[in-house]
């Protein structure tokens, strides 16, 4: 896992940007996990200019979202579909036959929850795993107890969770459902690559102890230390309370791939 401190969202949300466009560039018919919420809309605001100015291709790429809210219909604005076609899938020249998210309308939720595994296998798995920590330590939907083995299946969320997401309902807690569908953690790590991206100061503690403290199921996004290829992007408000900041910055200011990015992203040799 590399833990890479950046002086701002933006400048977090760029370097993710530019990982997920340096897959697809190097892989064009690469297999996407993708996220939602309000952290990764820069991103993929960032994806869509580089597909619009510097022709980064979609066409040949898969997705799967990480969740979706269950009971609530994919032409709902509050649906992840409906987010993701928003924001992304509509400004981009991916077939969106190729975009999938969970079945949060399914007659038989865990049926949909084994077919949305079989569909990610028979992509022959994903290839980068775009993930956020929520403020409960979740990764996707896996709250507080995920099994580190968990497959995708429904889940019903803490009030944390609910409370965190309201701002897509107008605020209003009680209109948040109180289950979804997610990605099980052990699917999570199937992925080869994993990029986090983790901003602002509410989240500091919560990404502390995902990357710093014990593997434990009550935080499921400390499963991401077991991942062989992680890269961890922060800004310096997330990383306030991370204790090895001075070693994270030293080797993202002098491993020669991330010079690289250092250069692309306008920053100063140190």
């Amino acid at each position: 896992m590399e833990i890479i401190i950046l002086p701002d969202a933006e400048c977090a949300a760029r370097l993710t940007s530019l990982l997920i466009a340096d897959q697809v560039r190097g892989k064009p018919d690469s297999v996407l996990g993708l996220a939602t919420g309000r952290t990764m809309e820069r991103v993929y605001a960032l994806l869509v200019s580089l597909h619009r100015d510097e022709g980064l291709d979609f066409s040949l790429c898969r997705t799967f979202n990480l969740d979706e809210y269950i009971g609530v219909a994919p032409e709902d604005e509050h649906s992840y579909r409906h987010y993701m076609n928003d924001r992304f899938f509509r400004a981009i020249n991916i077939d969106i036959l190729n975009s999938h998210l969970p079945d949060g309308m399914a007659g038989d939720i865990k049926t949909a929850c084994r077919a949305y595994e079989d569909a990610i296998r028979a992509c022959g798995g994903i290839d980068l795993q775009l993930l956020g920590i929520g403020v409960s330590g979740h990764i996707g939907f896996n709250e507080p107890l995920s099994a580190m083995r968990s497959r995708t299946r429904d889940k019903t969320l803490t009030p944390e969770t609910r409370r965190q997401n309201a701002a897509m309902f107008g605020g209003d807690v009680n209109r948040v459902p109180s289950r979804a569908i997610t990605m099980g953690v052990g699917t999570i790590l199937e992925a080869r690559k994993l990029v986090v991206l983790v901003t602002g100061e509410e989240k500091a503690d919560m990404l502390a102890r995902a990357v710093e403290g014990p593997v434990t199921s009550r935080v499921s996004a400390s499963a991401i230390q077991w991942h062989e290829d992680c890269c961890v992007v922060v800004d310096e408000a997330a990383a306030s309370r991370l204790e090895g900041h001075t070693y994270y910055r030293w080797v993202f200011a002098n491993e020669p791939d991330w010079r690289v990015y250092r250069a692309r992203l306008g920053m100063t040799p140190e």
